[in-house]
C-alpha cells in the first residue's frame, strides 16, 4: 500500500486505470431521512461485485467517544470489534462498467484535509463526475411521487431539476463541503436529495432509496440493479398503507398532506412542496409527531422505526 499525503489514506498498489469513472459517495452521520442514502449504498454493495481500493485513517478522523464502535462479548471474553471504516470501493455495474463508491462515517475531524485528500484521489484517478445522495424530510405524503432536489457545481449538471430553495443556511456536512471544494477546483460534482415524507424520516424507507437510484443512474449512465430495492419498497409501502387504513386519525393526516401536495403541484410557477402551515392543516412537526407515535404503537407492524 502506498501512503497518501499526510498519511490520511492508503491506496492499493494494483488500482486499474480509472480515467473517466464516476465517484459516488454517501457518508453516515448527517441528515439522511428514511436512511435513503445508506440504503442505496448498502444495496449497491450487496448486489454488485466490488473491492476496497483505498482506506482512510479513521483514528485521525473519527471521535470514538461520540460514536462508539460495537464490540461483542461472548460468555467470558470479548469476541469481536466492529472497527469503523471510511473506504473507497471499486464497483462493477450490471453492464461491466466500473465506478467508485466512497462510504463510511462522516469525519469528526480534519474536514479540510479530508476533502483535499478526496480531491487528490479524484484528480489522480481521472474521475469525471462525483455524485452524492441522501434523503431530506419533506412535508409531502407517501402516496404521491417523491421529489428530488439536485445540486451541482455547474448549472448544466442539474438541467431539468427545479430548485427547492433560492437561498438557505443549514448545518454543514462533509458531502456538501466536498461538493463545494470540488466546484472551486473546477471539477464536476453533483448531488441528489430525495424528499422523504416527514413522518417517515426516522424509518427505513426503501422507496426513497429507489428514487435516488433512478436519479443517480440517469445522471451517470451507470447500469444499477433495482429489483431487490423495488421489492423492498413495494413491501414497505404496502405495510405503511395498511397502517394508515387501520387508523382514521392517521388517514386524515395523510389526506391533509395529499390536498396540500396537489394544490402546490397544480399551481402555476410553484417550485416548492414545503409545508405552508395555514388554514386547517397541521404543521410538519405535528404531522410527524402524530404519525411517529402511531407507528411506535404498532409494535412488530412497524416496517422499521429505528433511529438514524
Amino acid at each position: 500500500m502506498a501512503l497518501g499525503p499526510e498519511n490520511l489514506y492508503e491506496v492499493d498498489s494494483d488500482v486499474p486505470d480509472l480515467r473517466g469513472t464516476v465517484l459516488l459517495h454517501c457518508m453516515d452521520g448527517f441528515m439522511d431521512a428514511g436512511s435513503a442514502g445508506r440504503t442505496l449504498a448498502d444495496h449497491l454493495l450487496s448486489t454488485l461485485e466490488h473491492r476496497v481500493i483505498a482506506r482512510f485513517d479513521v483514528d485521525r478522523l473519527i471521535d470514538y467517544r461520540s460514536r462508539r464502535p460495537i464490540m461483542t462479548y461472548v460468555t467470558d471474553h470479548w469476541a469481536d470489534y466492529e472497527a469503523p471504516e471510511i473506504v473507497v470501493n471499486l464497483v462493477t455495474d450490471s453492464a461491466g462498467t466500473t465506478f467508485l463508491l466512497l462510504t463510511g462515517l462522516e469525519p469528526d475531524h480534519e474536514w479540510e484535509r479530508f476533502t483535499s485528500a478526496v480531491r487528490e484521489l479524484i484528480e489522480q484517478w481521472g474521475v469525471r463526475l462525483t455524485v452524492s445522495f441522501n434523503g431530506i424530510p419533506m412535508g409531502a405524503p407517501h402516496t404521491r411521487p417523491l421529489g428530488v432536489t439536485a445540486h451541482g457545481s455547474r448549472t448544466e449538471l442539474v438541467a431539468g431539476h427545479r430548485p427547492l430553495f433560492n437561498r438557505i443556511q443549514v448545518p454543514a456536512s462533509i458531502s456538501a463541503l466536498l461538493e463545494l471544494r470540488l466546484a472551486e477546483a473546477g471539477l464536476d460534482a453533483l448531488g441528489f436529495a430525495a424528499h422523504v415524507p416527514h413522518y417517515l424520516a426516522n424509518a427505513n424507507y426503501p422507496t426513497a432509496a429507489l428514487t435516488l437510484l433512478n436519479s443517480v443512474a440517469q445522471a451517470t449512465q451507470l447500469s444499477l440493479p433495482e429489483d431487490a430495492l423495488r421489492e423492498a419498497a413495494r413491501r414497505t409501502d404496502a405495510e405503511i398503507n395498511k397502517q394508515v387504513e387501520d387508523s382514521a386519525e392517521v388517514a386524515e393526516v395523510v389526506r391533509g398532506l395529499e390536498r396540500q401536495y396537489d394544490t402546490f403541484a397544480e399551481a402555476q410557477g410553484r417550485e416548492s412542496l414545503l409545508i405552508d402551515a395555514g388554514g386547517s392543516l397541521p404543521t410538519a412537526d405535528e404531522l410527524g409527531s402524530e404519525f411517529e407515535k402511531f407507528l411506535a404503537e404498532q409494535g412488530n407492524g412497524n416496517p422499521d422505526s429505528s433511529r438514524e
